[in-house]
């Protein structure tokens, strides 16, 4: 597996063998699909170590160099367990204190809202209109400083968690749930709505993740519902709210049924001074059903208090309680089983999943009221799963965090800053997506030329071991300092790696001969992280 020393033939072979890599790299690898297992996690218990290693890319945000070497002794059923119910997570020290320095992490978010808010209000009163632009300035930079920081936080949680399905399945949520934190004051939000709405539920009950979502301001913000009130009704959350977050475009409610959910919603929205202990002005029978928790607010006085009908059943709570018997209809209804699961299954088996697995996945959702850990378990389980690996595309986010846990393992990086400017080149920021949909799932939206021209530039960066460094953002500061930062480093030695070693059968020729033709290890990195075999997990 050692890189060899002799160089190309010359600059016209060189471009010819990447140009093929890249050509190669948006299509499947062939050969990977393996003979079904019979169901059951046990039945890991067989499968080889290549077999193992696809399973561990695709569970996780990627391989270390260990590769299978770092499953427990107990096996792969174990590790699948212990990855559907994880314990509290505790990462590398170094880690740890870059996000425990971080302001969303000591600042409770009312607080934090207040301050800005403050900051805010300060900037336009200043007295002249260069005060004005200043203080504005300063206070938007603040403000991107800690989307900023709630980037970082997951970027170091997806490289080094010991609980990488979480992770995982936390961004899934946040892309299924999905806020645009360039919409006016998101970005104070969207820290703590992926930390208290997203995260603690991603492998719990569906029904709960769903109500963290709509009680969080965050989304009240994005879709306007702060905004819903009788007599003033706003559809926009309530429409997304069936045709996104539950029973999809397709799951046979009527335009009907989006009023009905409209006037549902009304007074769910954000406390306009939540440290304050006075409540709005309302008549005494309404006192009774005020709700206030941090920054979400449920205001009677806003609500439609009209008899509604959602999906052809009279609804019969009032109040908010109203809206939580909206939410269990909306969540168990079979529409919704079949629209989630399949979602999920887009994730994580690729993007034409078969029926049959379908089929399987929907039934384990209405079965046991939405339990997530119980649905992957039945994904795991399944034996087009196991025939999946090695064929998914990786999207950017999963491409650049693949490659930087293959080629830094546990060694923590001093700042998130190189990830987050490549994923922004890649088109895919982290609460970037300026529509309700989230991020496609399918590897047709992430194959394109530009794509793969990009993703090699990156390959070179990480495979000369320029992550280790902050990288600007711009593009020609970034190759720069690529090329001139490459001859002073060491390259990580992915060649002689566990998960290489592993990997290397399943190799198309093409790829092993143009590994072959590598002239350094540097190289022998760039094209390997450019190679479809790696591009696919």
């Amino acid at each position: 597996m050692n890189a060899p020393s002799a160089p190309l033939p010359g600059p016209l072979h060189r471009r010819t063998v990447l140009a093929g890599l890249l050509g190669m790299a948006a299509t499947a690898p062939l050969g990977l699909a393996r003979a079904a297992a019979p169901a059951g996690t046990a039945g890991w218990a067989s499968a080889d170590e290549a077999t193992q290693t696809r399973l561990l890319d695709r569970v996780t945000w990627g391989n270390t160099a260990q590769g299978a070497q770092a499953l427990p002794p107990q096996g792969v059923a174990a590790y699948l367990a212990a990855q559907l119910c994880p314990p509290p997570a505790t990462l590398p020290r170094a880690a740890q204190a870059q996000i425990d320095a971080m302001a969303i992490t000591r600042t409770p978010l009312p607080e934090l809202a207040a301050r800005m808010e403050a900051q805010h209000q300060a900037a336009k009163a200043q007295p002249t209109e260069d005060g004005r632009k200043a203080a504005l300035k300063a206070w938007q930079q603040d403000m991107r400083a800690l989307q900023q920081e709630a980037a970082e936080r997951f970027v170091l949680r997806a490289l080094y968690s010991p609980t990488q399905l979480r992770e995982k399945m936390t961004w899934f949520w946040m892309n299924h749930f999905s806020v645009f934190a360039g919409k006016g004051h998101l970005r104070v939000l969207v820290g703590d709505y992926e930390e208290r709405a997203i995260r603690p539920h991603a492998l719990g009950r569906f029904r709960d993740l769903l109500g963290a979502t709509v009680r969080h301001p965050a989304m009240l913000h994005y879709l306007d519902n702060a905004r819903n009130a009788a007599g003033r009704i706003n559809e926009n959350y309530a429409r997304e709210l069936m045709e996104l977050h539950t029973l999809g475009v397709d799951g046979g409610y009527s335009q009907q049924d989006v009023q009905e959910l409209a006037r549902v919603l009304t007074g769910v929205g954000i406390a306009r001074q939540p440290d304050s202990d006075e409540h709005p002005r309302m008549k005494p029978a309404l006192r009774r059903h005020y709700v206030r928790d941090g920054l979400f607010e449920f205001n009677p006085q806003r609500h439609d208090w009209d008899p509604k009908t959602l999906l052809g059943q009279p609804l019969r709570a009032e109040g908010l309680a109203e809206v939580d018997e909206a939410l269990d209809r909306l969540a168990r209804a079979p529409a919704t089983a079949r629209f989630i699961t399949r979602k999920i299954a887009l994730f994580l088996v690729g993007d034409k999943p078969p029926p049959a697995l379908l089929q399987t996945l929907a039934r384990t959702f209405e079965r046991t009221d939405g339990d997530i850990a119980a649905v992957l378990e039945a994904l795991f389980s399944a034996p087009e799963f196991r025939a999946s690996l090695g064929q998914r595309f990786r999207d950017p986010v999963h491409y650049v965090l693949a490659s930087l846990r293959l080629a830094h393992g546990d060694a923590v990086l001093p700042g998130a800053e190189p990830a987050l400017s490549w994923l922004q080149r890649l088109a895919e920021p982290l609460y970037g997506r300026a529509t309700p949909d989230g991020y496609p799932l399918d590897a047709a939206a992430w194959a394109g030329s530009g794509q793969m021209s990009t993703r090699f530039e990156i390959a070179r960066a990480i495979g000369a071991g320029v992550a280790t460094v902050p990288v600007p953002t711009p593009r020609e500061k970034e190759m720069r300092m690529a090329e001139q930062s490459a001859s002073q480093r060491t390259p990580p030695p992915l060649a002689q790696s566990a998960y290489v070693r592993a990997l290397q059968p399943t190799w198309s020729a093409a790829t092993r001969n143009a590994l072959a033709q590598a002239a350094s290890p540097r190289e022998w990195n760039l094209l390997f992280l450019a190679s479809p075999e790696f591009m696919h997990g």
